[in-house]
């Protein structure tokens, strides 16, 4: 089954929060899910200790350059899922778990800081296909969003696409149940309300379904 990394140099763009995302809404629909905390924040562990994990979700902690990617090959079994989150730097690690991976996800707020910092990522996939000689499926998905895009949001939309950079629609948005999760653990299902639970659990299953589709070959 597939290996999904979730990558970017820039810190504070939602990586781990989208792996639980990601995770959660999986596991959710029936997949076995394992995650490998590789960022020494260790914020999917910080998560994971929060509360009981949703079924169908293992936590490994603190994955090491030496171990990830026998790691990610030992778990990447028939019927399991294997996420990935990794560290906000460019590392030996970071290139060594990307070697790895049938999808790339790069989460990048829309302005034009994280913009310009997380097309560094892209570059790093780009570099890891040219030694691997075979193409790294990747995406970017805005985290944070507002609503009502801005202008500043619009554009850099538009920059990435006219490039070919595969854009996951829906991003994510600016919820307090996303964030919500490093508080009370579990997943959006389990915890206390916390805003409008409905619309977080809509828009993080249908970003869970369109990263489905891409592995799975739909788009």
């Amino acid at each position: 089954m597939p290996t999904v990394v979730i990558a970017s140099p820039k810190g504070g763009a939602g990586k781990s929060t989208t792996a639980i995302l990601l995770g959660t809404e999986l596991a959710h629909a029936g997949a076995s899910v394992v995650m490998l905390d590789c960022d020494p924040n260790r914020s999917l562990a910080l998560w994971a200790d929060r509360g009981p994990l949703p079924a169908r979700i293992r936590v490994l902690a603190s994955v090491s350059e030496s171990e990830i990617v026998k790691t990610i090959k030992q778990h990447d079994t028939d019927g399991q899922i294997v996420i990935v989150d990794l560290e906000g730097v460019a590392s030996r690690l970071v290139s060594r778990a990307i070697s790895q991976a049938d999808l790339v996800i790069t989460p990048m707020r829309a302005t034009t800081l994280d913009a310009t910092i997380g097309v560094r990522a892209l570059q790093l996939i780009a570099e890891e296909e040219e030694a691997l000689d075979r193409n790294i499926p990747h995406a970017v998905v805005f985290t944070m969003t507002k609503a009502i895009k801005s202008k500043q949001h619009s554009g850099i939309a538009e920059s990435l696409a006219a490039q070919g950079v595969d854009l996951i629609d829906p991003p994510l948005m600016e919820r307090t149940a996303f964030s919500g999760l490093f508080e009370f653990g579990g997943d959006l299902r389990s915890m206390p309300p916390q805003g409008n639970m409905d619309g977080a659990i809509g828009n993080a299953g249908q970003f869970a379904r369109a990263v489905y589709q891409r592995l799975t070959g739909e788009v």
